[in-house]
């Protein structure tokens, strides 16, 4: 038997620069760099890792830095809004004072769903949001960034819900509830619920059906694509097994050292992915500098002369 997933794994999202997105995401969100390594796929290429204080499967947003990459256009067919948990909803309160102090653009708190949340926008026009853990119950929190510029009563500790724009709510909904095991929750205000495994935050997929707009242009200020969590290798492969049974178009395993993982386009514009929780981040560094050093994989390691010569040096060091 296969099992549900267990909530959402990561977000992958480009930027315009890396230097600007890790004092973005570590001086302004208190995010920790848990992994400065590059794009596996093309080594020309940045990818950075911020998370929990651990580097938890279920905290982690990462970017691509791309090189001469238009910015993206928002609109339909897209993973259009990113999510992170906070504590409660006077942790809400702080960060409405920390971006007014920080000249960070941003909403009011609102509701939906039952919970507060505040939505705000980085230097690239990515469109992100917190929200609000006071009412939720399901998937666990990770820990917050403990040596990081935000008190942990306040800093975010957690990934979640993810947004998605689609043409057709009634295809999406299919692909979500048939074909990936979700369950519809609530509808509010044209926004549309979904939950898979223990539900809450940490597992939650909102969808807007939107005919009105154009179709998204990925590019900086996007994001690439959503992973959901599964226990392990022998889950991944039940998943794959599950995707080719049915015919549905997806890259294979694929072995990202730090995970394992399978790709699945669900529209033009839409890619998720399946990861396993392990092996992490702390395989091949030490819980101290996570994120210090430019890490590669064992594969790419033989390359390490040459990759250091095309990106260019960025100072990560904390510790």
């Amino acid at each position: 038997m296969i099992k549900n997933l267990k909530g959402i794994h990561h977000v992958t999202a480009m930027t315009s620069s890396a230097e600007k997105n890790y004092a973005f995401f570590t001086e302004v969100l208190g995010m920790r760099l848990v992994k400065k390594t590059v794009n596996q796929d093309d080594i020309h290429t940045y990818h950075l890792f911020f998370a929990d204080d651990k580097g938890s499967a279920g905290t982690e947003m990462t970017f691509f830095d791309f090189p001469n990459l238009p910015k993206g256009r928002h609109g339909t067919d897209s993973i259009s809004r990113v999510a992170f948990r906070v504590p409660g909803d006077a942790a809400l309160e702080y960060w409405l004072d920390r971006f007014d102090q920080l000249e960070i653009p941003h909403s009011e708190i609102k509701t939906l769903f039952g919970k507060k949340y505040l939505t705000f926008q980085d230097f690239d026009d990515q469109q992100l949001q917190l929200i609000s853990d006071e009412n939720n119950e399901g998937v666990a929190p990770g820990t917050p960034w403990k040596n990081g510029p935000v008190p942990e009563k306040y800093a975010i500790y957690g990934l979640g819900p993810v947004f998605l724009t689609v043409g057709s709510l009634s295809n999406m909904e299919a692909i979500l509830i048939s074909i990936f095991g979700f369950k519809k929750v609530a509808e509010e205000n044209g926004l549309h619920l979904y939950e898979v495994g223990e539900g809450g935050n940490g597992a939650q997929v909102i969808v807007e059906e939107r005919t009105d707009i154009p179709v998204a242009l990925q590019g900086y200020g996007g994001v690439h694509h959503v992973a959901f969590r599964v226990e392990d290798h022998d889950e991944l492969q039940k998943w794959i097994d599950r995707m080719n049974t049915i015919e549905i178009p997806n890259s294979g395993y694929v072995n990202r050292f730090y995970f394992e993982s399978l790709y699945v386009p669900v529209s033009a514009g839409i890619l998720f992915e399946f990861a396993t929780d392990g092996p992490g981040f702390a395989s091949d560094e030490p819980y101290e500098t996570l994120g210090e050093k430019l890490a590669l994989p064992p594969f790419l390691e033989p390359k390490r002369a040459e990759i250091e010569k095309m990106v260019r040096p960025i100072d990560t060091k904390r510790s």
